[in-house]
């Protein structure tokens, strides 16, 4: 009897240590999100300068475009990497977009530089960083807080697709509507193996994507169309990646 209470008392401790590791593991992550949330919660505030009234144009512009007040020189005082400002409205989809020397560093760090599990969009640094290329590739986390890319798993819906069709872009050269044309899983050993990240590849992009879309679009593309690919990750398998592909589409008063 003696035997099973000490075997029973074991069992307990055990499963408080466990408890006790989970809880601690969990607040962990809790910590994390949030600190990577401030971080991007300050560098809105950093970001989006007020807006005067603007006189109404005269001439109604082409392409609608939220008007954010992107200032890139005081986010570059918080990191020269920094290349764009992504934002897809009704979605936690409002942060910038950085410039990448490789696949690794803003996996896990923030725009100012701290380590953080959130990490930051980035480009893929086989594309050309001012989206004057003919494709160009952003990287983001899928976070289980729904931070960072967490958000695109929607687009697996035509329901979703069809609430949120757009996204838009602004850069210091100009400013920009993302028109979705296509959202696929691919693993990521296809995706190297085809080099899909590369603009010299990009029809076979496009081609697989369109064979394996998730939702349809109206968007139609033609050549010399400047593409955007975002990708995460999925779980349909191990290493799966879901990619959302538009096509930038420049304000009127862009130069041509």
């Amino acid at each position: 009897m003696k035997t099973k209470k000490i075997i029973a008392l074991l069992v307990l401790l055990a499963a408080i240590g466990t408890m006790g590791f989970a809880g601690s593991q969990l607040a962990k992550a809790q910590r994390i999100y949030r600190e990577g949330s401030t971080a991007y919660d300050d560098l809105r505030g950093k970001a989006k300068q007020p807006q005067a009234p603007q006189p109404p144009p005269a001439q109604k512009p082409q392409i609608d475009i939220p008007r954010l007040g992107i200032d890139f020189g005081a986010l570059r005082t918080v990191s020269k990497d920094t290349a764009a400002w992504l934002y897809s409205p009704g979605t936690v989809i409002d942060y910038p977009v950085m410039r990448a020397n490789d696949y690794d560093y803003y996996l896990h760090h923030l725009p100012g530089g701290a380590q953080n599990a959130n990490g930051s969009l980035f480009i893929d640094y086989n594309n050309a960083p001012d989206f004057s290329g003919p494709l160009t590739v952003i990287y983001g986390h899928h976070m289980r807080s729904g931070m960072m890319f967490g958000s695109l798993k929607g687009y697996k819906t035509q329901a979703y697709y069809d609430e949120h069709p757009f996204m838009y872009l602004y850069t210091p050269g100009g400013d920009y509507r993302l028109e979705l044309l296509y959202g696929c899983v691919i693993a990521m050993g296809q995706w190297r193996d085809r080099a899909f990240m590369y603009p010299e590849n990009l029809s076979s992009l496009l081609a697989y994507a369109a064979r394996n879309t998730t939702f349809k679009s109206s968007v139609s593309y033609a050549p010399g169309d400047r593409i955007v690919a975002m990708s995460t990750c999925s779980y349909e398998f191990d290493n799966a990646r879901y990619v959302v592909i538009g096509i930038l589409r420049p304000t009127e008063s862009e130069d041509q």
